[in-house]
C-alpha cells in the first residue's frame, strides 16, 4: 500500500512519490480507466470537485447480469454513487466485471461517514484492486474491490 491513511500519516509527501513511482512502472499491466485516474492531476486533489476525497455515500448496488439459454453465464458488477464534497456534484465508479469485494464498515448507524482515502493498484493476474477507506467521528471501515476495471463518470448537479 502506498497512499492510505498508514502511509500518508507517516509521511505524505514520501508516499506520494512511492505511489508515482508504482504507477509509472507498472503502467503497462494497469487497467487504462484505473491508470487514467491514477496519473490525473484532479482525482487526488483534495481541492477539486471532482476527487472522492470526503465524497458521501449515495447507493452502493451490486449486480449479476446473466446471458446464455438458462440465464447460467453471470459476471458481478459493482457502482458506487457518491455524493461530492463540495455537494456540486455526483461521482460514480463502475467495475464492469467484479471477481471478488470485501465492504467492511462498523457502526454505519449515522452513515458511511467520508471517502477518505483510496488507492488503485494491480493484482499479478493484471487486474485493478482498488482500496477504499472510509472515515468518521469514531469508526472508520474498508472496502476492497477487484475488478477488470473501473469507470468515473462526474454528474453534475447541485442539491
Amino acid at each position: 500500500m502506498y497512499i492510505l491513511a498508514a502511509q500518508r500519516d507517516a509521511d505524505a509527501m514520501a508516499a506520494g512519490e512511492r505511489y508515482a513511482a508504482y504507477l509509472r512502472e507498472n503502467a503497462a499491466r494497469f487497467p487504462k480507466g484505473a491508470l487514467s485516474l491514477a496519473q490525473s492531476e484532479w482525482y487526488f486533489n483534495f481541492f477539486d470537485h471532482h476527487c472522492p476525497h470526503d465524497a458521501w455515500l449515495e447507493w452502493v448496488r451490486i449486480d449479476e447480469p446473466a446471458t446464455g439459454e438458462r440465464r447460467e453465464i453471470r459476471r458481478t458488477s459493482l457502482t458506487v454513487r457518491l455524493l461530492g464534497a463540495y455537494h456540486d456534484g455526483y461521482i460514480e465508479l463502475h467495475y464492469p466485471e467484479v471477481t471478488s469485494y470485501r465492504l467492511d464498515m462498523q457502526g454505519v448507524r449515522g452513515g458511511h461517514r467520508d471517502w477518505r482515502y483510496d488507492e488503485f493498484r494491480v493484482s499479478d493476474e493484471g487486474l485493478l484492486v482498488h482500496e477504499i477507506e472510509w472515515s468518521g467521528y469514531r469508526d472508520s471501515g474498508s472496502w476492497l474491490i477487484t475488478s477488470s476495471d473501473v469507470e468515473y463518470r462526474w454528474i453534475d448537479g447541485s442539491i
